[in-house]
């Protein structure tokens, strides 16, 4: 069912990770067992229960410049186009990773920042709104360096103390909305100057993995770059690009002949 819905690939031995998971939906729904709780889902494509259940079952690990080998690259790709810049974070998770992006294309560009915009989506409608909260426990940046913390954070006091918040100005730059890449229709316009796809094809088959890169290609600009996770390997996967560094990729151009969003 979760692969139907959302793409993800769950062998048998994540069996007692999704039973604790479901278990605490059938609790919150004062359900007896499995058995009613999937009935009612497999009835309906359009139950309200269904965006519970995939959340339960969605992972969400990450953290603030994670890989961060990847953030230079961007940075260095920021100054080369030295304009504007739009960027997709297709995992956005709680925020971390997009925030991360939109520091660097500050850092990166200055005055040249314009109109720079990050579109971080995610199916899991819990973390996003965790997300656009922008406040995070201390314990979360302590990994951060400390000229990067000046600039983009700010330290809670009194009853706030403990926590950090991102600065107005870079939570300005990222729009969270609901997506699931599944979808037949993603509604983006934009063409991507780079987008990070890192560490959600891990859960994804590799003929589902190969269909998403390909509806990627035409949303991202020729010589684009697309991020990978550190145990992602795209190259035989589609044609659509090329590997550029340490799992960072280029799109090929003329590869958008690959169906569209």
């Amino acid at each position: 069912m979760i692969h139907r819905r959302a793409g993800i690939a769950l062998g048998t031995h994540k069996r007692e990770m999704v039973y604790s998971r479901l278990a605490r939906r059938l609790r919150a729904r004062d359900l007896s067992g499995f058995g009613p709780y999937l009935a009612e889902l497999e009835a309906n494509d359009r139950a309200p229960e269904w965006e519970m259940f995939v959340n339960a079952l969605t992972t969400n690990l990450t953290a603030f410049f994670r890989e961060a080998h990847h953030f230079p690259m961007l940075a260095d790709y920021a100054r080369r186009l030295n304009r504007p810049l739009q960027v997709w974070c297709n995992a956005a998770s709680t925020g971390e990773e997009p925030y991360s992006i939109a520091m660097t294309l500050i850092d990166a560009l200055g005055a040249r920042l314009g109109d720079s915009r990050v579109l971080a989506t995610d199916i899991d409608t819990h973390v996003l709104q965790k997300a656009r909260a922008a406040l995070y426990p201390f314990e979360r940046v302590e990994k951060v360096a400390p000229d990067l913390l000046r600039r983009h954070f700010l330290k809670g006091r009194g009853k706030m103390a403990g926590m950090v918040r991102v600065r107005p100005e870079v939570v300005a730059r990222v729009r969270f909305e609901a997506l699931n890449l599944l979808d037949g229709h993603w509604p983006l316009r934009e063409p991507f100057d780079a987008i990070f796809c890192r560490n959600v094809m891990i859960y994804f088959d590799k003929p589902t993995q190969a269909r998403i890169l390909q509806r990627m290609a035409p949303l991202l600009r020729p010589g684009g770059l697309l991020f990978a996770g550190h145990s992602e390997n795209f190259t035989y996967l589609t044609q659509a690009y090329r590997l550029k560094g340490q799992t960072v990729y280029e799109r090929v151009s003329g590869s958008d002949r690959s169906a569209g969003p």
